[in-house]
């Protein structure tokens, strides 16, 4: 049977599927804070931007280990509530708002923000046509960190690269996505890839029960059952292609 391409799966119902899930996508607590260490100079007088933001697991580990201002941005109004809901309850709320915009649409003033965080969301718009974009809108010297599906090998088998090619057009190698980061004007400070737990046990585990539940409630649904199949799938080919591609964090300053 041919692959399903996420693509062809309505975008609503993506975001219904992850939106009781912690994590729409790879990553952790640890590696975020890794990250973050990498940043420097955030203050109670700084703006940051968390871009594709989701539910917020990632916007709340940056509210809770900075003092910084945060606008967490998010195409579905569903996981903006859910996030604004989560600050309430963590006590952040003064200082992190979510808002429902287009990554490629921002509000914000040019040279306004001191850092730009995005993980599993670049993707959407292209790595380099957001390097670019978003850089309009960080003051100089300000950061960029984000995470994006890279290949680790220079080749790999057709099975993995016609999955992840067709997901992610302009998927390339971790050495060419850093050429690209100085080519749009930032200085890499650091590069690291995501642990497989950040996939394994952050991502795919907790589907599991959420795809029955997901099955349960739209019994019947056919875009369902492809949305279903095509995540298994995506599971799958982890478990036996992980040595060839990853999450990968690239971490720039605004030169």
């Amino acid at each position: 049977m041919e692959d399903i391409s996420i693509h062809e799966i309505d975008l609503t119902l993506i975001n219904e599927y992850f939106m009781d899930l912690e994590r729409q996508g790879p990553g952790s607590t640890e590696e975020t804070l890794r990250a973050l260490g990498y940043i420097k100079n955030i203050s109670d007088t700084s703006r940051i931007a968390d871009l594709g933001c989701g539910t917020g697991a990632q916007t709340m580990i940056l509210a809770q280990h900075t003092e910084a201002s945060i606008t967490a941005v998010d195409l579905s109004a569903g996981s903006i509530a859910k996030l604004d809901a989560t600050a309430r309850t963590l006590g952040v709320q003064h200082r992190v708002k979510g808002l429902v915009a287009s990554i490629d649409d921002l509000p914000f003033e040019h040279d306004s923000l001191d850092l730009i965080w995005s993980e599993g969301a670049i993707a959407n718009i292209g790595f380099e046509k957001g390097l670019i974009h978003w850089k309009e809108f960080l003051k100089k010297d300000g950061y960029v960190a984000i995470t994006y599906e890279s290949w680790f090998t220079d080749e790999r088998p057709t099975e993995i690269e016609k999955w992840w090619t067709d997901a992610v057009p302009d998927i390339s190698t971790i050495g060419d996505n850093v050429l690209t980061m100085q080519r749009a004007g930032y200085l890499p400070v650091a590069v690291f890839t995501l642990s497989e737990s950040c996939w394994i046990d952050n991502y795919f585990i907790p589907q599991k029960a959420r795809q029955e539940s997901f099955l349960k409630k739209h019994a019947g649904n056919k875009t369902v059952e492809d949305l279903v199949a095509f995540m298994r799938r995506e599971a799958d080919l982890y478990s036996r292609y992980k040595q060839y591609y990853g999450y990968v964090f690239y971490i720039g300053k605004k030169i």
